[in-house]
């Protein structure tokens, strides 16, 4: 998927006025999600991501990811984008959800394997069984 292809799904998701807030909700989005995976993590999925998206996750590596759920997630994508906490878990869903479908299954499923219970939901897919 192009960067336009992704931002022209994020805006049809999140239901957003224009490409500039869908790429507000994206960077904002991303950025968080960076901070809590592993950096090897982080780099295996800026491989399969288009455009700029490469470096908001880069730039936003951290050395010791967080552990926080996906009430907290969507808490700091929502100070990131002015937004309240329902809104911010709508962005984060648009978000996700479009990045599920632009990298491949496996790496979804690792970085699926690095987060809680609850995150599957945001990109839009069942919650593993085991």
């Amino acid at each position: 998927m192009r960067y336009d292809e992704f931002l022209a799904r994020v805006r049809d998701l999140g239901e957003y006025g224009d490409r500039q807030e869908a790429r507000e909700v994206a960077d904002a989005v991303l950025s968080v999600l960076a901070t809590r995976l592993t950096p090897d993590e982080v780099e295996d999925l800026a491989e399969q991501v288009p455009g700029r998206l490469r470096d908001v996750l880069q730039e936003n590596r951290v050395d010791q990811p967080g552990t926080f759920g996906v009430e907290e997630f969507c808490r700091r994508v929502g100070e990131r984008t002015g937004a309240r906490p329902r809104t911010a878990e709508w962005d984060a869903s648009a978000v996700l959800a479009t990045l599920a479908e632009t990298v491949s299954g496996g790496e979804l499923d690792q970085v699926l394997d690095q987060l809680p219970s609850g995150y599957a939901d945001l990109f839009g897919k069942p919650e593993p069984s085991g």
